[in-house]
């Protein structure tokens, strides 16, 4: 399960995520935002959390 969402507010669209992402979840969007496109893949390793410079990346209230 992809525990994460981006705030589209918060993200300058730097591509951090997508670069860090070990197993490649992130894919990039329209306007060059990152994209979720293989949630399945998620291992929830939060290198993408951690490494976001804006805290664009949040933890879904469900599983906080």
């Amino acid at each position: 399960m992809y525990p994460f969402y981006i705030d589209p507010k918060l993200c300058k669209k730097c591509g951090l995520c997508i670069e860090f992402c070990p197993t490649k979840v992130y894919t990039t969007g329209k306007d060059d935002a990152p994209k979720v496109e293989y949630p399945e893949k998620c291992i929830s390793c939060k290198m993408c959390f951690y490494r976001c410079p804006d805290f664009a990346i949040k933890l879904k209230p469900e599983v906080a």
